[in-house]
């Protein structure tokens, strides 16, 4: 692999402007929102994280990679694996954004690394966003991807319990009209998402994959509610595949434990092991 042609990607840029508009926030919010309570309308604060829907790509068709994915080479570099995992990413928050007020994203490729892991070959794509309107930034945000070659069957990251004695435990359900609301509320045309037989034949999962900023939404919004507030600071990572297998149930645990300290450690699963770990902090650190 050509490391020095990727590297040469570290610091390139880019800027876009983006906003949430009232029939965007209803779209949302019916992906994600809970059931009887009103979607955000113009002027009103929106959750975290709704930022990520306001930036879809908007390549054409033939732009598009056999994933789905865009085509790699223009602002991401050029990797020549098959796999994209959004592995982690973590978030400051400074202030809240409104339905229906512009922003603008500026995005920064922080570091490019290849490092051989258990399966392989894999190459780390760190970029760095900041959020801001009125000329204030309002979020910081990491973000961590990583490319790995396709496998030829499906290897299960060793897994990981989830707590025992949790101070918050919620269910949810993933659901085919769920994972492909999710898909479209981001433009994402990643097939893992949707597309069975792509999933199963091309990438050797045994079902569809459930979104890793999914999971991050739900994790996040359940931190909120447990200690009614935002978090200053949200950290995740994937730690393993959330899938929707056929024939079983779509079943999501959300749990939190407690520090006592300002900080939340959630987690989300299913059958009982670990696919995501976040933490949430609601002390400003330098």
């Amino acid at each position: 692999m050509d490391q020095v042609n990727l590297s040469a990607w570290e610091g390139k840029s880019e800027t876009q402007t983006g906003v949430i508009s009232t029939a965007q926030a209803a779209q949302i919010h019916a992906t994600l929102g809970t059931s009887g309570h009103a979607a955000p309308t113009e002027g009103e604060v929106m959750p975290p994280l709704w930022h990520w829907f306001a930036f879809a790509p908007t390549v054409a068709n033939d732009r598009l990679a056999r994933d789905g994915h865009p085509k790699l080479g223009d602002f991401l570099p050029p990797v020549p694996l098959g796999r994209r995992m959004w592995a982690s990413g973590a978030l400051r928050f400074h202030a809240p954004l409104t339905v229906g007020t512009p922003f603008e994203k500026s995005s920064r490729i922080a570091k490019v690394a290849e490092k051989e892991g258990r399966t392989g070959r894999m190459v780390f794509v760190t970029v760095e966003h900041q959020i801001a309107a009125s000329g204030r930034t309002l979020i910081e945000e990491r973000q961590d991807i990583v490319y790995l070659d396709i496998p030829d069957r499906f290897r299960a990251p060793e897994k990981m319990p989830m707590p025992e004695a949790p101070a918050l435990h919620e269910r949810t359900r993933a659901t085919e009209p769920l994972l492909f609301r999710f898909s479209a509320i981001t433009f994402n045309a990643h097939r893992i998402h949707y597309d069975l037989p792509y999933a199963q034949t091309v990438e050797h999962y045994p079902g569809l994959v459930v979104h890793g900023p999914l999971q991050a939404c739900w994790l996040i919004e359940a931190a909120r509610t447990y200690q009614g507030s935002v978090p200053a600071t949200f950290r995740f990572r994937g730690v393993h595949p959330m899938l929707l297998i056929p024939d079983e149930p779509g079943d999501i645990d959300i749990m939190a434990t407690d520090s006592g300290e300002g900080t939340l450690s959630l987690y989300s699963g299913q059958a009982g092991h670990q696919c995501m770990q976040a933490t949430a902090n609601w002390e400003e650190t330098t």
